[in-house]
């Protein structure tokens, strides 16, 4: 590395000819940084000066100094500025510089660089180098390397956070898993949380260095006991008369309630070891541990002993960031930066003093630790315009405290005893770090700051409850902020209890039953804002669809509530497998633009857009808002649309080739055992042929079943037992709501599967005979990304991970198949993580149909949606690929013969819709559904869905090709 050691020597030096002026020498001063990188320039690279980026308040265009994206954001100020000062706009130029987020942000005062990573770590620079540095700590800025090695920083507090909580967790599970004497575990708890604030307050200097070291020492190598020495530490940390002498010397008052009870534990000496041995938990450096996730991190490993902090998923601050700012911190700063008088800034501190914020499914407190540091950033910006705008004797004479936000202005309810206590200890430490970063701001003396060090931590067990959140009173508060539990509406049931579930909607009558969990949240936290309050949670991405959205959002849009910022879907990084909406309102009006955000794919830099806009429909979308588009009676009718079989036990399916054996040696089996699709093999086998069988004995009783060996028996041993203890169990819940509620309603269908348990759980009989009446049926992934439609021959049955339609002609294939209904079953229909799922309810029953396409337009949808299928199969046939990969490809830049063949099928669809090609089709479609709805209430006939039945006779809608096996 010697030669770029060299250019980075040289550039050192050349910074010293520079003054440090941020106006006139920033751009010099970043091209030579890329010099000193290996490139020719920052221009030569792709990187770009004065970069536009969109104001969060839509108000206008800042300009960041430096944008190479996906890489980093670089951010210049004048030599000597202090750099922790400016985070609140490298944040907002962050978050706004979308799509291809820059992963770093770089503040550089040309003599040092903080470095963030924001999906990373929010609240500090990952790194900070000074320019005299960089030639042997170069590796903190290693992305601006042409091959972007992987950067080495100093200050990771997520690394040095998983390994203290995957050592406590496992202090925890030592002295709670004893063999013998084991510890409760309310005792154990108490224990650990006093441990960790003792080991923090030492980093940080609230408690003498080394206390805890050298109380393991002394228990591992002079005889004396844990018991007594932890025991004297905490009692004395609850004492407010300092002692005088002895071991506790020095030792300040704690308290907090946090060390009101001390229950000391006599620690084996691997226990003490885990402490303090040559890598215990008090080795780590307490100063570096991130209060934000080191909660979450500690208590999802503290109760499984197989799984470790390094696995365990967090909430990202940067995620809730997207809650906190726009619900609390920006109305903030839109009233900061916008007074005048020196008295109107003293009572907003005041307001602020009392300002309220309640999370009510706090877990271990990170949303309230985030707001707590939020707020206390905003006494400092309120601070920091006293200081610009008026003399240091008028503000001087105030008497301006370092920070007036207590922990006592947040409150937190949660069912879980030890989230509540982590809560409580999450927030006192979070006030101990903003003083700090007080200090560190406004560079003045302690005393004149009314500097406390933070002791004695506030006492919040008044503030933070052990309580549900949907049975319960909830404090006044001025802001409500969280993450509800996900429970979708299928699992709350088997989760949480039959006699919760009854309890539940008991007392929330008027959310639909069949909505998610969370949605009883929105509904509360609205219902509890008083007039201009605000409230921002994040919800599963169904929240915005179907039952969800009528119990939640929509109650909120039509009860007084505006949205003003969302996230329409999103992966949440507390779990990887969730897709969340986040939404931002006010119990009242905003003029301010409202902003909607999307992130699409999986990578948090990348796939990010937003739109600034008037309003936010409760449907969080994009387009033109179809929420309200009625359901057409023509297209409800008869079976049109269809979820596939739903077979209910995997011994009903057979592979292909087992089934065909068994056909094979007894014929008769043919009329029970058929070839079974699934969405898989329709996209993601090259042939879209059945890879397995299913065993449908259609509507044949017990009796007659029995005849088809080995069949029969197969499923005797297989599905029956499982269908008998599935009823049992039914019955016992049935049984224990009986006791709550003679009256209350009682699931029956495991009951009904039993009685018939040689059949399939729901055979779909109805739509099977509508089947056997056509040549040929279209099908298309229930649960897709994109939009595959197909034929299918009816000796083949669909499995429930398809969507039917009984329709066999072409041109309603075409119909199906293009972009104007693609756009309306996006629109309209519910999602699976980030993939659309087809339900025929909100999408077909909704969609209206071409009312009087001509024969030469209805031919022409008809020729290009065959024209479509054949090319299709031949790409696939000549090139080896599924389905699946082949719209893939069309999704790559660049043209592609797909692409040529769905614009012509939606120019001819359009054509029988009437459409030009620049008119909106979902506006269109929304205003037709309208139209149409009013004919039906009036008793006009309106056509549905399905070729015209003036064209049904004419052979030239009708072609041969689908799917067939043998």
């Amino acid at each position: 590395m010697s030669e770029e050691v060299e250019r980075l020597k040289k550039f050192v030096a050349y910074r010293a000819t520079l003054s440090g002026d941020e106006k006139g020498e920033a751009q010099v001063f970043c091209d030579r940084l890329f010099q000193a990188f290996g490139h020719d320039g920052y221009k030569e690279a792709g990187a770009g000066l004065e970069y536009r980026i969109k104001k969060a308040d839509a108000k206008g265009t800042a300009f960041a100094d430096l944008v190479w994206k996906p890489r980093v954001l670089i951010e210049m100020k004048k030599s000597g500025e202090k750099l922790s000062r400016h985070y609140d706009q490298a944040f907002e130029y962050w978050i706004n510089a979308v799509p291809d987020r820059p992963r770093y942000v770089v503040l550089c005062n040309f003599d040092e660089f903080y470095i963030y990573d924001f999906d990373r770590q929010l609240n500090d620079p990952v790194d900070i180098v000074s320019i005299d540095e960089l030639p042997k700590r170069y590796t903190a800025l290693n992305f601006l390397f042409r091959h972007d090695p992987r950067p080495i920083f100093e200050n990771d507090r997520e690394a040095v956070s998983r390994s203290a909580a995957d050592k406590m967790a496992a202090l925890f599970r030592s002295v709670t898993e004893r063999n013998l004497n084991p510890v409760g575990r309310d005792a154990a708890q108490r224990f650990v949380l006093q441990l960790m604030v003792a080991m923090f307050a030492e980093d940080i200097d609230l408690l003498p260095s080394g206390t805890v070291v050298n109380i393991v020492y002394d228990c591992l190598n002079n005889g004396q006991s844990s018991f007594d020495l932890f025991g004297g530490l905490f009692r004395q940390m609850d004492t407010e008369e300092p002692a005088k002498g002895g071991r506790f010397k020095g030792v300040r008052y704690f308290n907090g309630g946090l060390f009101n009870k001390v229950e000391p534990i006599e620690l084996s000496s691997d226990e003490l070891k885990m402490i303090g041995g040559n890598e215990g938990a008090a080795t780590e450096d307490w100063s570096k541990i991130n209060p934000v996730i080191f909660g979450t991190l500690f208590q999802q490993s503290m109760d499984k002993s197989a799984r470790h902090a390094f696995g365990a998923h967090f909430t990202s601050e940067s995620d809730i960031h997207r809650i906190v700012r726009p619900t609390i911190v920006e109305p903030w700063i839109d009233r900061i930066d916008s007074t005048k008088r020196l008295q109107d800034l003293i009572n907003l501190r005041r307001e602020l003093m009392e300002y309220r914020v309640l999370d009510p499914a706090c877990g271990s407190g990170n949303f309230l630790y985030t707001a707590y540091r939020e707020l206390a950033r905003l006494d400092l910006r309120i601070l920091r315009r006293m200081e610009d705008r008026f003399s240091a004797k008028n503000v001087a004479k105030q008497s301006i405290t370092a920070s007036i936000v207590s922990p006592n202005q947040f409150y937190g309810l949660d069912v879980d005893s030890f989230a509540v206590e982590l809560s409580k200890v999450t927030l006192m430490l979070a006030k101990k770090l903003a003083l700090d970063e007080a200090l560190d701001q406004l560079g003045r003396d302690e005393m004149e700051l009314g500097f406390n060090e933070g002791l004695p931590l506030d006492n919040l067990d008044e503030n933070i409850s052990q309580d549900d959140a949907l049975f319960c009173e909830w404090p006044e508060v001025d802001a409500i902020i969280g993450n509800p539990p996900f429970q979708s509406k299928n699992k709350i049931q088997d989760e949480l209890g039959v006699e919760y579930v009854h309890r539940l909607r008991a007392a929330h009558p008027d959310v639909p039953g069949l909505a998610d969990y969370c949605v009883y949240w929105f509904r509360l936290a609205h219902d509890h804002l008083d007039k201009g309050g605000r409230a921002g949670l994040v919800g599963t991405n169904s929240i915005r669809q179907n039952y969800s959205r009528e119990g939640g959002l929509d109650y909120i849009t039509s009860e007084g509530g505006m949205i003003t910022e969302a996230v329409s879907s999103m992966p949440w990084s507390g779990d990887a497998a969730v897709h969340v909406s986040i939404v931002n309102w006010i119990k009242g009006k905003s003029d301010v633009p409202k902003r909607l955000y999307l992130q699409q794919g999986s990578d948090p830099l990348g796939g990010w857009r937003y739109e600034d806009r008037a309003s936010i429909s409760s449907s969080l979308s994009f387009g033109v808002d179809v929420t309200k588009a009625k359901t057409l009676r023509t297209n409800s009718a008869g079976f049109g649309c269809a979820q596939g079989q739903t077979h209910g036990h995997k011994a009903f399916l057979l592979n292909r080739d087992d089934a065909e054996a068994q056909i094979k040696g007894n014929p008769a089996l043919k009329d029970v055992l058929f070839p079974y699709l699934i969405a898989n093999d329709l996209v993601g086998s090259p042939d879209s042929l059945p890879s397995r069988y299913v065993i449908d004995f259609g509507e044949r009783d017990q009796l007659e079943a029995r005849e088809f060996e080995p069949l029969f028996s197969m499923l005797q041993q297989t599905v029956l037992p499982k269908r008998e203890q599935a009823a049992l169990k039914e019955q016992e819940k049935n049984e224990a709501l009986k006791a709550i509620d003679p009256t209350a309603r009682l699931n029956r269908h495991h009951e009904g599967f039993l009685r018939r348990w040689w059949t399939l759980s729901y055979r779909r009989s109805d739509l099977m005979r509508a089947i056997t009446n056509v040549k040929r049926y279209i099908v298309c992934g229930r649960v897709t990304k994109r939009p595959i439609f197909e034929f299918l021959s009816p000796t083949i049955h669909p499995g429930d991970a398809l969507t039917v339609f009984v329709l066999e002609d072409d041109y309603s294939f075409g119909i199906l198949q293009s972009d104007v209904h693609w756009n309306w079953f996006v629109e309209r229909c519910s999602t699976l993580r980030e993939d659309f799922r087809y339900t025929s309810n909100s999408v077909f029953d909704s969609f209206p149909w071409p009312q009087k396409p001509t024969l030469k337009d209805a031919l022409a949808v008809a020729k290009a949606a065959r024209e479509l299928r054949n090319l299709r199969r031949s790409l696939c046939e000549k090139h080896g690929f599924t389905l699946r990969e082949l719209y893939r490809s069309a999704e790559l830049p660049g043209d592609h013969p797909v692409d040529e063949a769905k614009a012509k099928l939606e120019a001819a669809v359009r054509a029988c819709y009437g459409m030009t090609p620049k008119v909106d089709a979902l506006r269109f479609l929304f205003e037709l559904n309208q139209q149409l709805n009013e004919l039906e209430a009036r008793g006009s006939e309106i056509f549905g869905p399905g070729l015209p039945e003036r064209f049904s006779k004419n052979p030239e809608f009708y072609s041969d090709d689908c799917l067939a096996l043998g």
